[in-house]
């Protein structure tokens, strides 16, 4: 074989092996002219990367401009960006929103990148990437800070709301008060553990109410719990959680846990034939000591109507009967469920 014949063999195989690489890359490639004025640049090549990205194949493409990809979403200012760049010669990268055949938009990632002959531009080379994924991904991590960002804030304002409720009150010595606050804190504690599990999702209320209302052995069998599956959106689950505290620390100081034969009956129930639909809950003490009308309400008792009425645009009575305290609370579904009937 002569040189002459050896050197093209030599070029024909590097391009049959150029031809092979670009066809089994994974990336997307174009290869358009070199005119950015409309209609150009024009596709002259795709490879099956870019066919599998857009749907389109080789034959739909080839003659047009990648313009046909744009559509609304399609960031104007990086197309402009884009074409400033390649008009100076310049490579140039960039993400915007391209559109599928099917409609579908997606995130593409390119690299585009000019072909010089004797100085001039003659082809552009553009690899392009579908990051939607990638986006998405980092969507649902600036999702995650703000929401915890979010949910520090309203720990710390709970935290500085309790603290103030507590320490306001003046008929108690100064040990009944730290204990206050710390039992008050534990409660809202429990309800962040909770809700931490669920991924700040929402919460179960019977889970709710089982863990703010038996954690004291001797109550095991003395309070009873029915009613059907009911999840509380994040915010509702911390309000009834301080509810069922403060209920359950004037049921142990003042009512039916306060004697060994009382208990305590919670049931709740949803009601969707009224407008708005609501969930009704209903505490009810029994067997404990006889209970008078107090001369004035205690923090304890203000908190539940203040935080259930305000937060909640629940509404809420207390009866003070001589079997014991019932509580009765009528909360709008689309006030406390994260996806309402």
């Amino acid at each position: 074989m002569d040189s002459h014949a050896a050197s093209s063999w030599g070029e024909k195989h590097e391009l049959t092996l150029l031809r092979s690489a670009v066809r089994a890359i994974g990336e997307a490639l174009v290869i358009t002219g070199p005119d950015l004025n409309p209609p150009g640049p024009l596709i002259e090549y795709v490879n099956p990367g870019f066919e599998r990205m857009t749907g389109y194949t080789a034959q739909e493409v080839v003659g047009r401009s990648p313009r046909f990809l744009q559509g609304l979403l399609t960031d104007r200012a990086v197309l402009d960006h884009l074409h400033s760049s390649l008009a100076a010669g310049h490579s140039v990268q960039a993400e915007t929103v391209n559109y599928r055949k099917d409609g579908a938009p997606y995130d593409v990632e390119w690299l585009i990148t000019p072909v010089l002959k004797d100085g001039q531009v003659v082809h552009w080379v553009a690899a392009q990437r579908d990051v939607t994924e990638r986006k998405r991904a980092e969507q649902r991590q600036r999702r995650m800070v703000d929401e915890l960002n979010h949910r520090v804030n309203n720990s710390l304002a709970a935290v500085q709301s309790v603290a103030a409720q507590t320490f306001r009150d003046g008929q108690r010595s100064i040990g009944e008060v730290r204990d206050t606050f710390r039992n008050r804190l534990l409660a809202l504690s429990r309800v962040h553990v909770l809700l931490a599990q669920e991924h700040w999702e929402g919460a179960p209320f019977r889970e709710l109410a089982e863990r703010q209302l038996m954690q004291h052995g001797r109550d095991v069998g003395r309070i009873s719990l029915a009613g059907p599956q009911v999840r509380l959106a994040p915010g509702a689950a911390v309000a009834f959680g301080k509810a069922l505290h403060e209920l359950l620390t004037n049921a142990v100081q003042h009512g039916a846990l306060a004697k060994p034969e009382g208990h305590v009956r919670l049931h709740w129930s949803t009601d969707v034939n009224t407008e708005p639909k609501r969930l009704q809950l209903h505490w009810v003490e029994e067997d404990g000591p006889l209970v008078a009308l107090p001369m004035r309400r205690g923090l304890g008792l203000r908190l539940i109507e203040r935080g259930l009425t305000h937060g909640l645009r629940a509404e809420v009575r207390l009866s003070f009967k001589p079997s014991g305290l019932q509580c009765d609370v009528a909360v709008p579904l689309a006030a406390i469920m994260p996806n309402a009937y």
